[in-house]
């Protein structure tokens, strides 16, 4: 055999192999695409997991490092600033200066807390006032259309003990009446019945 028809044989063993390989790959890619698809949106909510506990703990990582190392660093810089100043006695509030000394932070807090403090107090009393007087007015109120009530109440309990009172007056009155009545009518009965003229 020729070199080129071994060339030939082995392009096509080659493409054949090819061929097998490439559907090998695309029945590969079609049983294990799900799973890769799979793994993606688990990876895809891992990663949601992983930020959602992370951000937590970097905030608080973040305020400890606010509430402790930054204090120090502004108490130094503040410190380096006053050593490095050559008029110390231009900078701050001179009303709360007595000379060159500072008044100390706590005191300011302190006397800032007590101020709010005193002001929150006083903000809560008012309210309660307030609302103190809108009950007692709520009160009167009702005690007035309770009395009001009570009155109209009384008036028609009257009205009705007097209607009664006349009706039972009358209807004594009118009861010997009724019994004239029956014995008349009863004897116009009685004497058509027999036949004779009233009598």
């Amino acid at each position: 055999m020729p070199i080129t028809a071994e060339r030939r044989k082995a392009r096509k063993e080659a493409e054949a192999t090819l061929a097998r390989l490439q559907d090998l790959a695309k029945e590969q890619a079609d049983r294990l695409g799900p799973y890769a698809d799979q793994a993606r949106d688990q990876a895809a909510l891992k990663l949601l997991q992983a930020r959602g506990w992370t951000a937590p703990r970097l905030e608080s990582a973040a305020l400890r490092v606010e509430d402790t190392v930054a204090p120090r660093v502004a108490g130094l810089l503040s410190a380096a600033a006053q050593r490095v100043d050559p008029n110390p006695g231009r900078r701050g509030l001179r009303l709360l200066r007595r000379g060159n000394r500072r008044i100390p932070r706590g005191v300011l807090i302190g006397g800032a807390a007590v101020v709010g403090g005193v002001v929150v107090y006083s903000l809560i009393r008012l309210r309660q006032a307030s609302q103190d007087a809108e009950w007692q007015e709520h009160l009167d109120q009702a005690r007035d259309q309770v009395r009001e009530t009570r009155e109209n109440l009384e008036e028609k309990a009257a009205d009705v003990a007097d209607k009664a009172a006349e009706t039972a007056k009358s209807a004594k009155s009118g009861k010997g009446k009724a019994k004239e009545t029956v014995r008349v009518a009863s004897g116009d009965n009685r004497a058509q019945e027999n036949g004779r003229p009233n009598g």
